[in-house]
């Protein structure tokens, strides 16, 4: 069985002729004849569900493979930790740490994967009796990880053993200072370095260059929860657990997915088998934080990838970006459901006035690359906004928002403090931002800077802001042309507001999760009338649409209101138009129904 509407014509065919919607994208059958055969084989061979084996072929799944893909766990998935560098030498050294009593610190990013990872660490260290205190810097004071000062303050404290999480790859002259304390320090993190590595004992680190463990797209909590299992496998050989309760490491997989679908790393591999597992434990609600999140956010029915990316992520983050930065891993580490509330209560609110000032930066930053633009709407290869009057935790919202508005890698940069700027920049598939400004730092061209593919922060003087738009502008003009080359949205099928079950929707999840590098999949709602719309919330559109046969069903596109998207909605009130989007189950009340998010429509006979 396949999806109506397809035929073998080849790759190239666009979908119901659409070759330039309202969002300029050619809509594209995800499978190819190849692949088209593989859906058919796994279907065949595993008895599944024609609908399902067209989806996880599209993905790249094996014939063979197939049933593993729809339940992945963790233990089938994940290498030996000791494949990761400097691996043994960092649980050796931990291991002695916790069978000693030693005093250890925990150094995390005030990011929910630093929180996350914090706060994992920590849990486990608390149930092998180590009392290990979180110290997360302030973004505004201290910037991006440890800081000569903080270190100072954890040795007064008596600290002898720092473990920095999702950070301390760069952090040269902390940890330097470390060494010259007296302090023994393991590094956690996943983001790139270069060959030479920072003063200490560990630097646990899939993206440096000598590790060669294939672990790269980990988030730092991912990382994280490895060095646990290693070192809880070496405290068993020393006996530790002999009469003592071991940790339940399976039960903690909940702070793993939460961190790693919010660090926005690709869901294959071990990320997809972690969050898999990770929201069953989420949907019992174990955490007292995550729970009192859950509620504060209103979150019906089971918790979901898109819940942790867009509900509860952005409450955790709001408190590095504008309030106090360690209230996230505060939250996450406690086991008091009243103190939980009462994070959770900061944190929803914070997020509010975060919307505030966010909407303000944003429309000022748009307003800068239109003029960049010009009047062709062309802003070169590369998006720079700044402002000596933004907040600093709120750049990379703006520069996530000015890539999607204009499908380019963007950075906004704050100079709050004078002359020094703190920017944050957001990457397009295919474009590595993290490699680039760490060219950037090599070359002497922002004083402080590094990430990942997708997205990267750095500081850079004013002085060198022209040199450095330049820099980056030659470095990535030519894969950010070939990533824009032809703007392609894959579709996997087409449907109806009829066909669009709620158990079509279970069907399809079993996919899943979806997320960065398993796209939501795709369907295309043909020539379905517009019966409703209208704005809500941050300038979200609402709609229903109904079908020939007159189902109808709730769609709702998120931030299209003054976009070319919601435009045409609008203006199609009453007229029919070829919608396409992914679809979900709204739990609110208890019914489950269906709701599409829409991300794409072009009119009928207008479409080529």
């Amino acid at each position: 069985m396949r999806f109506p509407g397809f035929s073998d014509d080849g790759p190239n065919r666009s979908v119901l002729g659409v070759t330039r919607s309202v969002n300029g994208r050619t809509w594209r059958e995800r499978l190819d004849p190849v692949t088209s055969a593989k859906a058919l084989a796994i279907e065949q061979r595993h008895g599944l569900d024609g609908n399902l084996a067209r989806l996880i072929a599209g993905r790249g799944v094996e014939i063979d493979d197939a049933l593993r893909y729809l339940d992945p766990t963790v233990r089938d998935l994940m290498p030996d930790p000791d494949t990761l560098t400097d691996m043994k030498v960092a649980v050796g050294r931990l291991a002695e740490g916790v069978t000693s009593g030693e005093a250890i610190s925990l150094f995390g990013d005030y990011d929910v994967d630093g929180a996350t990872s914090s706060a994992l660490m920590q849990r486990y260290l608390r149930l092998c009796g180590i009392d290990a205190p979180i110290y997360i810097p302030d973004r505004q004071t201290e910037g991006y990880g440890p800081n000569p000062n903080a270190i100072g303050e954890l040795a007064a404290r008596g600290t002898r053993l720092l473990v920095t999480l999702d950070c301390g790859s760069t952090s040269f002259d902390a940890l330097q200072t470390a060494a010259d304390l007296g302090l023994e320090t393991i590094v956690i993190d996943h983001h790139q370095c270069g060959a030479v590595l920072p003063v200490a004992l560990a630097v646990v680190n899939p993206n440096r260059q000598d590790d060669l463990s294939g672990l790269g797209s980990l988030a730092a909590v991912g990382v994280t929860f490895m060095v646990i299992v290693a070192l809880n496998r070496e405290l068993k050989r020393r006996g530790w657990f002999n009469g003592r309760v071991e940790p339940d490491l399976m039960g903690m997989l909940d702070l793993v997915a939460l961190g790693t679908v919010a660090d926005v790393v690709p869901l294959v591999g071990l990320n997809r088998a972690f969050v898999v597992k990770g929201l069953l434990v989420i949907r019992r609600r174990t955490n007292p934080g995550i729970a009192a999140l859950c509620t504060i956010a209103r979150l019906s029915g089971p918790a979901t990838p898109y819940h942790l990316g867009f509900m509860i992520g952005p409450r955790i983050n709001a408190g590095g970006r504008i309030g106090d930065a360690a209230l996230g891993a505060r939250l996450l580490s406690t086991d008091d459901p009243l103190e939980a509330e009462r994070i959770a209560t900061e944190l929803d609110s914070l997020n509010k006035q975060r919307q505030i000032v966010e909407a303000q930066m944003l429309e000022e930053a748009d307003a800068q690359v239109a003029v960049a633009a010009g009047p062709l709407r062309d802003p070169g290869p590369l998006i720079f906004a700044s402002s000596p009057d933004w907040h600093p935790g709120i750049v990379g919202l703006i520069a996530a928002r000015l890539k999607e508005r204009w499908k380019r890698p963007a950075f906004a940069i704050s100079f709050d403090r004078g002359e020094m700027g703190t920017g944050s920049g957001r990457s397009i598939a295919g474009v590595d931002l993290g490699q680039a400004v760490g060219a950037a730092l090599e070359a002497g061209l922002v004083t402080k800077g590094g990430g990942h593919a997708m997205a990267a922060g750095l500081t850079v003087a004013a002085g060198q802001l022209d040199a450095l738009r330049a820099f980056l502008s030659e470095r990535l003009s030519q894969s950010v042309a070939s990533a824009s080359a032809e703007a392609v949205l894959a579709v996997d099928g087409l449907l109806t507001a009829g066909g669009a079950t709620a158990d079509f929707v279970d069907r399809v999840e079993r996919a899943g999760p979806f997320g960065s590098g398993n796209p939501d999949p795709v369907f295309v709602f043909p020539a379905h009338r517009i019966q409703f719309a209208d704005e809500v919330g941050q300038g979200h559109v609402r709609l229903t649409i109904a079908s020939a046969d007159g189902s109808s069903m709730k769609a709702i596109a998120f931030r299209a209101a003054n976009e070319p998207l919601g435009k045409l909605i609008f203006a199609a009130r009453g007229r029919n138009l070829h919608l396409a989007g992914s679809l979900s189950l709204d739990h609110w009340q208890g019914e489950p129904r269906v709701q599409l998010r829409l991300v794409d429509a072009a009119e009928p006979g207008k479409a080529i």
